[in-house]
């Protein structure tokens, strides 16, 4: 078949053997996605959603029936109390921030399950930058339990510290570290530990980058909260902005409060014409998800074949659709993204460099030519300019164009090592 990108024949080779070496993988995928595309279809058709529903609203956006509705089929998807569903969220870090700030009061104890949680989350808490207004400038107590050497929870110390907390926060996804992803199984082993050690403390699952990899929900496993940004995973590729907060009535309702302000909550909040695209974003969020599911399985395969490390590794059970490659040096890491970056639809003509981000205390580069300015639903590879300096590796809208993103990553690093 023809090709409209310049592929070496060592490219070539690779993808030839990495997809063929995946297939059965490839088909697993196939079934998740269809039992939870039946799930998020049950649930539109049985909130009755209708064209009414995609009608937005401006100013205080009172009586929002769609925005509304929206959040009844996301209790249902996700099996849970209640939820919100919002264009109001301005980003993960911001969603799982009024979550903390409406389940903790002052003199509480957070305590993080799996290590620190991810670095915007810190300067939340008030760990880093010494932010007026963070959790621990309102008085919160915060520690966290380190993982084992072997990258996982530490169980044992977990049983041990939880009943000190009030609060406790579990990160699904690995972040910008080196430890194993949490499967829905593994957060159930480790809600039961709390549930037995502390039955009072409050869970909240960081869930980004997990919806419908799996067949169940950490909020199915016991979880009081689970929380996401909807220009990851439940966005569909099509939500402009927005995140989500599932999970019992109370703690949704508190969160609602620090989303807006107390005493309006849940009440105000337009949507601006864009319930549209929420409602569609999510509808074909599990199909979107297995394409980037098959483009990181795909990637780890090739990065394999060229002997690179990766996490998980393509025939390892995933929780999530981040892929891990590491690379060793900063230029190795440079150039995979310049190739990712080479594949995107938008802006494919630019090279990534690393610079300051906010909220970040090393020099980030990142990847992303998207349709949804900072979608990781979309192709794109990012990392912190620090060893093992690693490419965290997320999304494609379609396999067919992630595949060529991987490609053209593979064929600068060969190019690079002429």
């Amino acid at each position: 078949m023809l090709s409209f990108f310049d592929y070496s024949p060592k490219t070539l080779e690779i993808a030839k053997k990495a997809e063929s070496d995946v297939a059965n993988i490839f088909s697993q995928i196939d079934l998740i996605s269809r039992y939870n595309s039946e799930k998020v279809l049950a649930a539109f058709q049985k909130n009755k959603v209708s064209e009414a529903c995609f009608a937005g609203t401006t100013g205080y956006g009172y009586d929002d029936m769609g925005r509304e509705r929206l959040g009844q089929v996301c209790a249902d998807i996700f099996k849970t109390e209640d939820a919100l569903m919002r264009i109001n969220f301005v980003n993960g870090t911001h969603t799982i921030a009024c979550a903390l700030f409406g389940a903790l009061r002052p003199g509480d104890t957070l305590l993080s399950l799996v290590g620190p949680p991810y670095d915007t989350l810190l300067g939340v808490i008030g760990v880093t930058g010494n932010y007026p207004g963070s959790l621990m400038d309102y008085g919160v107590k915060y520690d966290y339990v380190p993982i084992t050497d072997a990258g996982l929870p530490d169980l044992a110390e977990i049983k041990r510290r939880v009943p000190e907390a009030d609060t406790v926060l579990i990160q699904r996804s690995r972040g910008y570290s080196s430890r194993k992803s949490l499967s829905v199984d593994e957060i159930g082993e480790i809600v039961d530990i709390v549930r037995s050690e502390n039955p009072n403390a409050k869970i909240l699952v960081d869930n980004c980058y997990g919806e419908f990899v799996e067949i169940n929900e950490p909020s199915q496993v016991g979880a009081d909260l689970i929380m996401g940004s909807l220009i990851k995973n439940p966005g569909g590729g099509i939500a402009p902005t927005g995140g989500y907060i599932a999970g019992r009535h109370d703690l949704v309702e508190a969160a609602s409060m620090r989303m807006t302000t107390p005493g309006i909550g849940r009440e105000c909040g337009a949507t601006l014409n864009t319930n549209r695209q929420l409602f569609q974003g999510l509808f074909l969020a599990p199909h979107t998800v297995a394409q980037a599911l098959k483009t990181a399985v795909f990637c780890a395969r090739a990065m394999e074949l060229l002997d690179y490390k990766t996490l998980p590794a393509a025939f390892d059970h995933r929780a999530d659709i981040v892929q891990l490659i590491e690379f060793g040096n900063p230029n190795a890491l440079a150039k995979f993204c310049a190739g990712i970056q080479k594949g995107a639809p938008v802006d494919s003509y630019v090279t990534p460099e690393f610079w300051d981000m906010p909220g970040y205390d090393v020099p980030v580069i990142m990847a992303a030519g998207a349709f949804i300015s900072g979608a990781s639903i979309e192709l794109s590879a990012d990392g912190p300019k620090r060893e093992p300096y690693a490419a965290y590796m997320q999304g494609g809208l379609t396999y067919e164009t992630g595949r060529t993103g991987i490609m053209l990553a593979i064929e600068e690093l060969i190019r690079s090592q002429e």
